[in-house]
């Protein structure tokens, strides 16, 4: 007799490719045709955050989004930064957060520009006095199709909101992190498969993974943990910011033959902020579809 309870994991979200039209930068969730899902109907809270208070860069979309639901079921206060044309996707993270009775911040910033991340850390203290969750998350993926095409500065601006402003913005909170508290980063598959259309993205995911290894040594004597989420395709608005070529086969290479949702990270996130993960510092969690990281 076949269990009732269990779920085919190759079959339980979207298994086709998509039919989307490219957005210009940066891509919005409000106007995808095929809305991802970040637990907003399946996540439920365990109280495995109460009391906690957290920031997560990239929090308005994508895996940024369903970690701020999670985060706020189980009972964080939760500020997001967003760059500004975001606004609309924001504003409906802020409402899911305060359906749950949390505090919710939403903070338009350009993580292109020195200073930003700073600036962050001090909002989201202003706000809630505390602050002992740190996502570093947000992204920039532009495809460029030759090295000739892909410009100078567009290696500097993903150099500075994939990389650098994570620098930036644990330097600033440094202060406020008390023992306990928790560092989460988003790299990506492409820092193990880098792509010649991805070069700048590619080697800035490669800089997360390093950099979140010594965060880990470096906070460990301070009872500061820090870990890093590689997610394989995950349907975002990422994927239409000025080009994902390939998204009607999106994520259908994978081993399970489809691509990830954001909620099928959300508890991950969790996990690598709450207790739950107290003897688990400088790792790396691959969220692939089965393809290794190592």
């Amino acid at each position: 007799m076949k269990n009732k309870y269990l779920k085919d994991p190759r079959t339980l979200y979207h298994t086709q490719g998509y039919k989307e039209a490219e957005q210009d930068t940066p891509a919005l969730e409000a106007e995808m045709t095929y809305k991802p899902d970040h637990g907003e109907k399946s996540y439920v809270g365990h109280g495995k955050l109460e009391g906690r208070n957290a920031l997560i860069t990239g929090g308005d979309s994508g895996i940024g989004r369903a970690a701020a639901i999670a985060f706020a079921r189980e009972g964080a206060n939760v500020a997001i930064q967003y760059f500004p044309a975001e606004e609309a996707d924001a504003k409906e993270v802020k409402e899911l957060i305060e359906a749950e009775g949390r505090k919710a911040l939403i903070i338009p910033a350009d993580l292109r520009e020195e200073g930003t991340g700073a600036n962050l850390v001090e909002k989201t203290i202003e706000a809630f006095e505390y602050l002992d969750i740190l996502v570093l998350n947000s992204a920039q993926q532009i495809v460029s199709e030759s090295l000739e095409e892909l410009s100078m500065k567009q290696v500097r601006d993903t150099m500075n909101v994939n990389i650098i402003s994570m620098f930036e913005t644990v330097k600033a909170a440094e202060k406020y992190l008390e023992a306990g508290a928790t560092i989460v980063t988003t790299s990506s598959m492409q820092a193990f498969e880098p792509s010649g259309q991805l070069l700048d993205y590619a080697t800035s995911n490669g800089a997360v993974l390093t950099f979140t290894k010594g965060l880990a040594d470096y906070f460990t004597s301070k009872g500061i943990r820090a870990n890093t989420v590689v997610p394989g395709p995950i349907w975002t608005p990422l994927q239409l910011d000025d080009g994902n070529h390939d998204i009607e086969n999106f994520g259908q290479e994978t081993p399970l033959g489809r691509s990830g949702q954001p909620a099928e990270l959300g508890a991950l996130y969790v996990y690598l902020a709450s207790n739950d993960s107290s003897y688990v510092s400088g790792q790396v969690f691959g969220i692939t579809g089965g393809t290794r990281t190592i």
